[in-house]
């Protein structure tokens, strides 16, 4: 693990009674179980780690993701790579297609020392690599593939697609081989579905690797990576590294999937209860979609949390309550489907913690997390946003 620089606070006696709402809560000791029980899982089955930086967008995470600075991680924009630069981090993957115009950054990172690859699943995009590139510097490239018909990329059986794209980076350009992301995965229904995806992602990644070193292409790199696919894979055999980021903090939709509890979701959005609708059964807090996030990932799974599960200030799940509808800067919290309890009285004034149904998009909408340890608050971490 990277060395921390200090950044606990002095007042110990700090309390989510303290802080303004909304705000962002991480609970320290499980966000360090769920990154232990992952790398735990890696190590293991000896296969690279490359976290993805893009979830967390945070140098002190980022720490205790890595051992070294020169531990590979991937990201999702180039502001994610300029910022973990200035930080000393010496390899990264822009997990995103590039496209012409931003090569100069690139270039300009590259020029600084860092090691940066970039996907791209096209001719055109591989005519401009080669173009911006160098024999004495070559800008390194992972082939991206589509394994599951979820987004983007060659599918892993395009053997003429591939190799076009090998081809066109030559000479200047340095293919280093291929990279998947089964986002499939999110539509598991069980265990046995998640198992498969992941052996999907990892059989689809060896055919294409297989076709480009059938005709002379090295691919030392077959990246895979969800957090779904890491935690279920059945085999890593033929990977060299798994990509994953929202598993540090985990949340509503990966508890939906099976992945975890909703004991282990790390993150919480700290909210208040400002008014009532009585006679619809509403409670009205001031965290609407700037704090939660449009997000509504658990709408297609069996459970549907709204835009989060309410919870009180200890984290614990309160049943039934759901954040059911968002404004900007409110919230309503009603009963959630199903459910025939009784509501619990929230009278004005009362704190709420709200788990989140995508730990990603909530995260996105705040500049600083809080960290919680033994109920205080220990330390205000930065988080960054842009592109």
């Amino acid at each position: 693990m990277i060395q921390n620089s200090p950044s606990r606070l002095h007042n110990a006696a700090d309390t989510l009674a303290g802080l303004d709402t909304p705000c962002l809560i991480i609970d320290e000791q499980k966000m360090d179980a769920n990154i232990t029980r992952l790398r735990t899982r890696l190590d293991a089955a000896g296969v690279g780690f490359s976290p993805h930086l893009k979830t967390a967008k945070s140098m002190a995470i980022a720490k205790r993701l890595l051992t070294t600075v020169h531990d590979p991680a991937a990201v999702s924009t180039l502001r994610e790579a300029e910022f973990f630069a200035d930080q000393g981090l010496t390899k990264l993957t822009y997990a995103v297609g590039i496209t012409p115009h931003k090569l100069s950054r690139v270039q300009a990172l590259r020029s600084r020392g860092l090691d940066l690859t970039i996907i791209l699943d096209s001719v055109e995009q591989a005519q401009a690599v080669a173009a911006c590139s160098s024999i004495d510097n070559p800008i390194p490239v992972l082939i991206e593939l589509d394994c599951d018909g979820h987004r983007s990329g060659v599918r892993p059986d395009n053997a003429e697609l591939l190799l076009a794209i090998a081809q066109t980076l030559k000479p200047t350009a340095l293919l280093r081989g291929v990279l998947t992301h089964a986002g499939e995965s999110y539509a598991a229904k069980n265990t046995d579905q998640l198992v498969a995806a992941a052996e999907n992602e990892r059989l689809s990644s060896l055919k294409s690797a297989d076709i480009l070193r059938s005709k002379g292409y090295t691919c030392p790199v077959i990246s895979v990576g969800s957090t779904p696919t890491a935690h279920f894979a059945p085999s890593y055999e033929g990977i060299t590294e798994v990509r994953a980021g929202v598993f540090v903090f985990f949340d509503l939709v990966q508890t939906g999937l099976g992945v975890c509890n909703m004991e282990d979701i790390a993150l919480s959005v700290l909210a208040t209860v400002i008014g009532h609708q009585h006679d619809k059964g509403w409670t009205i807090i001031d965290a609407g979609w700037t704090a939660l996030s449009g997000d509504r990932g658990t709408a297609r799974q069996a459970t549907d949390y709204g835009y989060g599960a309410v919870c009180d200030l200890s984290g614990r799940i309160l049943p039934g309550l759901t954040v059911v509808e968002v404004n900007q800067e409110h919230g309503i919290v009603g009963l959630g489907q199903n459910f025939q309890g009784i509501a619990p009285k929230l009278p004005i004034g009362t704190r709420l913690r709200i788990l989140p149904n995508h730990a990603c998009a909530t995260a996105e909408q705040h500049d600083r997390y809080h960290v919680l340890a033994n109920e205080k608050i220990i330390a205000h971490w930065p988080r960054f946003r842009g592109w």
